[in-house]
């Protein structure tokens, strides 16, 4: 499957050290196989007078079955949770590859909302119910990354 990760930079040799911990699924390297929405992720770093650089690779979805992952096919209580404990740093999963739904600008109030306790759980699942997913997938595995993903090449933006 064709993938791409947005950011100011090439990333040819992708690792999880350089990676951000408090995120949606916690430190790894994040790709989508959404183009527009990688582009999207490259629109930042423009915004702030940097480069927008799109890096291409192979992603062999065999990775599934050999490592230990999940992939939440909707935004549901499973996801939340999980957005929610990986967020504050408290993920204690041993998963090596993530899959699902991105909290992005929308999505992102009603977890906000949740996460400070000003809606519950089941209002949040609710008003995420209307929302039409964003994918990202998160190897947090280095192994993963070097076994099963393949860089083609970059483009600016």
């Amino acid at each position: 499957m064709k993938v791409y990760h947005g950011s100011n930079i090439e990333v040819a040799k992708p690792d999880i050290i350089h990676s951000r911990k408090k995120v949606d699924f916690g430190q790894g390297f994040y790709i989508t196989p959404i183009k527009e929405q990688a582009e999207k992720w490259c629109r930042q770093y423009i915004q702030r007078n940097k480069q927008g650089i799109v890096s291409v690779y192979d992603f062999n979805e065999e990775a599934y079955d050999k490592y230990h992952s999940i992939r939440f096919e909707s935004y549901s209580e499973e996801w939340l949770d999980f957005v929610f404990e990986c967020r504050r740093g408290q993920d204690k999963s041993n998963y090596e590859i993530v899959a699902g739904g991105v909290a992005n600008d929308k999505v992102f109030d009603t977890v906000e909302l949740y996460f400070e306790g000003i809606i519950s759980k089941k209002d949040a699942i609710g008003r995420l119910a209307f929302e039409k997913p964003n994918y990202q997938i998160c190897l947090r595995s280095q192994k993963a990354i070097d076994e099963y993903l393949v860089f083609e090449g970059r483009y600016l933006l």
